[in-house]
């Protein structure tokens, strides 16, 4: 059979034709694989940047997503649920089995501890709400033992540094170096905003804002910690202040929230509802301002790291790794800052409790 010019023309244009096809097909199979590619990415950096700033029931120092493997040591569950519950967190198996106590069973569900049956099953509500019972839970979490470690560090640095002042006036060792920070919230904190009544208030202005800036300091660490970036501690912290202020309030405090001296009769009764308010929108600030900094820090550091893994290319990866660098440097301001910031507020607070107001004076 004599293949004539016109066919072979129309049997190469053809194979030309269905090999642009086929190579577009490739091409958009390639992309479809890069983009889900990049999603599940995507996904395993949001998982990670959750599981940082989250508290947990082990201490995991670094984990290998390929085989699974975590390093790191268990910690103490501690549950009561008509009776008391104690055994290792290694039994749930960072979250993907269920853990068996005295005939109980128990999950971890959103980083909450659920109980369960023995297939580990959790019922929702209409706004898939999980409706199993919570037992109460005290357990000792990474963020504990982080706790547990700065009041540990505190101590061993502030006995040396009071040891070392009975050698002679002049500190030694690491004393040298927080000898001046403690001089400065005594004489720069405490006593402009508390005055002569400050000294009463220095063990816990003291402890709090190295508490606090320690704590800020560990988050910054390879360590995935991030207890002052949880509400619950900023709500501690701040409850305590709160307590503080409102029982070392004289009655001139008390006066000028519910019976202000100097202020018609009729606007007493309007603005003795708004100072009330007050007196629990301060704390509520303290833990709010604390809480969202150092959580917003920690999840912009950590977003910006990832884009070394996002970015395809040495130009974004480099810049993305230079911007981490300055923004860290930043953090270390930020940590001290916040600590600042808390105790300052503090001693405002006690100050407002404690002055001393001459009322004949004002009129």
């Amino acid at each position: 059979m004599r293949i004539t010019p016109f066919t072979k023309a129309f049997f190469i244009g053809f194979l030309s034709i269905s090999g642009i096809f086929f190579a577009q097909e490739v091409e958009h199979n390639i992309d479809a694989a890069h983009d889900s590619s990049k999603d599940a990415k995507k996904k395993e950096i949001k998982a990670d940047i959750d599981h940082h700033i989250q508290d947990s029931y082990s201490f995991t120092f670094f984990s290998d997503s390929e085989t699974g493997k975590h390093y790191g040591f268990s910690l103490p569950v501690i549950l009561w649920d008509d009776g008391l519950h104690i055994f290792s967190s290694s039994k749930f198996h960072h979250g993907e089995t269920v853990a068996e106590s005295n005939g109980n069973y128990y999950k971890i569900y959103h980083n909450k501890v659920y109980k369960t049956d023995a297939k580990g099953t959790i019922s929702y509500d209409e706004e898939h709400h999980p409706t199993n019972a919570k037992p109460l839970d005290f357990s000792i979490t990474k963020n504990v033992v982080m706790m547990f470690v700065t009041g540990l560090l505190m101590f061993l640095l502030f006995a040396g540094l009071a040891k070392s002042f009975k050698k002679g006036p002049i500190a030694t060792g690491a004393g040298r170096f927080f000898e001046p920070i403690v001089l400065y919230i005594r004489d720069d904190i405490a006593k402009p905003n508390i005055g002569p009544k400050y000294k009463k208030f220095m063990p816990y202005l003291l402890t709090v804002f190295f508490f606090i800036w320690f704590l800020n300091l560990f988050g910054l660490t390879p360590l995935g910690v991030n207890v002052t970036g949880n509400i619950a501690v900023t709500f501690a912290l701040a409850l305590i202040t709160f307590v503080i202020t409102q029982f070392s309030g004289n009655k001139n405090y008390w006066k000028h929230i519910f019976w202000m001296p100097g202020v018609p009769v009729p606007m007493k009764f309007i603005l003795a509802p708004i100072e009330l308010l007050g007196v629990f929108i301060k704390p509520f600030a303290l833990m709010i301002r604390l809480y969202a900094n150092i959580m917003a820090g920690h999840v912009v550091l950590m977003s910006i790291i990832a884009l070394v893994f996002l970015v395809q290319n040495w130009i974004g990866s480099g810049l993305s790794l230079v911007l981490a660098f300055f923004l860290s440097i930043i953090e270390l301001l930020v940590a001290a800052l916040q600590a600042y910031i808390f105790t300052l507020l503090s001693a405002l607070y006690f100050g407002f409790a404690v002055e001393e107001h001459d009322h004949e004076e004002a009129h």
